[in-house]
């Protein structure tokens, strides 16, 4: 059976702000669901361990989001995340970091993630992230000394889209420039549609929209 890590901040505020945070529940849950439904396992983790902080929980409508979050086998996993110390990356086919500010305090400059990372993209594992996820690719570095998105074109969470949202003022870097400083190529589309780039082993959307498709992507890479 595929099994995928999902790594989930710890960080449950706004940059410094006290402003609910963490990881957005639904970028989780509908990516989940479609490695649910290839028949995929997966385990949460995160920096420290324990019980992640999640928001967007109670999106109206949103019956996958729902669905999951209420499901005591997830529930399980997201209040026992496993501390990165704890992590074998061998044990795993890919990694999937889920957005939400949060990980912009903690995943994105994590060097504990970023080398189990570059050692399961090196060994021929795929690495997929939506919205904010992609910054947690940012401090990943190969053997030979380069940064994986050196050679990589990515997607993310725009400038647009962090107006759109309020949060421009409050974030404590932006990440498309952060990743179009970083990797070869950033590309986006309009904000808030659905936008995925497959980069060889490499899948990263652009937003909330994209979740499902990213995880749709990473069942294509696996099979």
């Amino acid at each position: 059976m595929k099994k995928v890590l999902i790594p989930v901040t710890n960080h449950a505020t706004l940059g410094e702000t006290d402003q609910a945070n963490g990881t957005y529940a639904p970028e989780l849950t509908h990516a989940l669901r479609e490695l649910q439904s290839a028949g995929y396992d997966y385990d949460i983790a995160s920096i420290k361990g324990g019980k992640a902080p999640l928001y967007g929980t109670d999106i109206e409508g949103d019956s996958v989001n729902t669905e999951i979050l209420t499901d005591e086998a997830f529930q399980n996993r997201i209040n026992n995340t496993i501390p990165v110390s704890q992590i074998n990356i061998d044990d795993y086919d890919a990694i999937f970091y889920p957005g939400g500010f949060g990980l912009l305090s903690d995943l994105s400059s994590n060097e504990d993630f970023a080398a189990l990372a570059a050692t399961h993209y090196e060994q021929g594992g795929v690495i997929a992230a939506v919205c904010h996820g992609p910054g947690a690719l940012l401090p990943i570095t190969l053997s030979n000394g380069d940064k994986l998105l050196a050679s990589k074109s990515v997607t993310g969470f725009t400038r647009e889209e962090e107006i759109d949202f309020g949060t421009i003022g409050d974030i404590p870097f932006l990440l498309e420039e952060s990743l179009a400083r970083t990797a070869a190529q950033y590309s986006k589309v309009q904000p808030w549609q659905e936008f995925v780039i497959v980069d060889e082993r490499v899948i990263t959307g652009q937003n909330p929209t994209s979740a499902q498709a990213v995880g749709k992507a990473i069942v294509a890479a696996l099979s």
